[in-house]
C-alpha cells in the first residue's frame, strides 16, 4: 500500500490578549464619542449664550430710567460721563461718583469737558482715583455707597457692550440695592446689521468672555465678598 500521510491542518494563532484589546477599542470609541458630545454642547450653549448676550446689549432702552438716590458712572468714554451729567442736571440722582479716573485727569479738566455742568460739579460729583477695572469699579462704587448712606436704588451708566458685566459686579457688591441701567449705544452697535462689523462683532466677544469669567469667579470663587470687607476695614481701622 502507498504510504499515507495525514494532513494536519495549520494551526491558527490566537492572540490571548485580543478580547482585552477591542474591549480598549470600544471603549476608546465611547470616550472619544463622549468628548466630541460635549465639545459640541458646550460649543452650542457658548453660541447660544453669545445671541443672548448680543440681543441684551442692542435691545438694551435708551430712555431715561426713574429717578434714584445717586448715580455711578463707570469711565471708559466721554459719553458715559456726558449721559450722566445730563441724569443729574434732570434730577434723576442727588450725587454722582465718576469711577475709575486716570490719575492724571484732574478734577478741572473734567469740568472743561463738560463745563455747562460746572455748578454740579462743584457740589454733587465724586471723582473715584482707585478702580482699574470693572471689579475696582464695583469696589469704589459700593464704598461711595456706604459712605453716603445710599440704600435703595442707584443708576448706573456705562456702554451698553459693558452693562452686563458692570451689573453683574455691581449686584455682586451691592445686593440690596436696585440698580437702573442706562446704556450709552456705540456707534458700531447701533445699526441692526452690526453683527456684519467684525470688529462690533470681536467687542461683544471679547466682552461676553469677560462676562463668562466674571462670573465664574463669583460663584467659585468669591460668592460673598463681605467678610473679606469687612477684614479688610478692621485692618485699616
Amino acid at each position: 500500500m502507498p504510504e499515507q500521510h495525514s494532513i494536519t491542518p495549520p494551526m491558527t494563532h490566537i492572540d490571548p490578549d485580543l478580547p482585552r484589546r477591542k474591549g480598549h477599542g470600544l471603549v476608546g470609541f465611547g470616550l472619544r464619542v463622549l468628548l466630541r458630545s460635549l465639545a459640541g454642547g458646550a460649543l452650542a450653549a457658548c453660541a447660544i449664550g453669545f445671541i443672548w448676550f448680543a440681543d441684551n446689549v442692542t435691545s438694551q432702552p435708551l430712555t431715561h430710567p426713574p429717578r434714584a438716590e445717586a448715580i455711578v458712572a463707570l469711565t471708559g468714554g466721554p459719553d458715559r460721563i456726558a449721559e450722566a451729567m445730563s441724569l443729574l442736571a434732570s434730577g434723576h440722582g442727588e450725587r454722582l461718583l465718576i469711577t475709575g479716573v486716570n490719575p492724571g485727569t484732574t478734577f478741572p479738566e473734567i469740568i472743561e469737558l463738560n463745563p455747562k455742568y460746572r455748578h454740579l460739579f462743584e457740589c454733587c460729583v465724586d471723582l473715584g482715583y482707585e478702580a482699574i477695572n470693572t471689579v475696582g469699579n464695583a469696589q469704589e462704587a459700593e464704598h461711595w455707597v456706604r459712605a453716603h448712606r445710599i440704600q435703595q436704588s442707584l443708576i448706573v451708566v456705562t456702554s451698553a457692550y459693558h452693562m452686563p458685566r458692570a451689573l453683574a459686579e455691581m449686584r455682586h457688591r451691592l445686593p440690596g440695592v436696585a440698580l437702573h441701567p442706562v446704556a450709552v449705544m456705540p456707534d458700531r452697535l447701533r445699526t441692526s446689521t452690526w453683527w456684519q462689523d467684525i470688529r462690533a462683532v470681536q467687542l461683544m466677544g471679547r466682552e461676553y468672555v469677560k462676562f463668562l469669567v466674571a462670573k465664574a469667579r463669583m460663584l467659585l470663587i468669591d460668592p460673598d465678598p463681605a467678610p473679606q470687607d469687612a477684614a479688610l476695614q478692621a485692618a485699616r481701622t
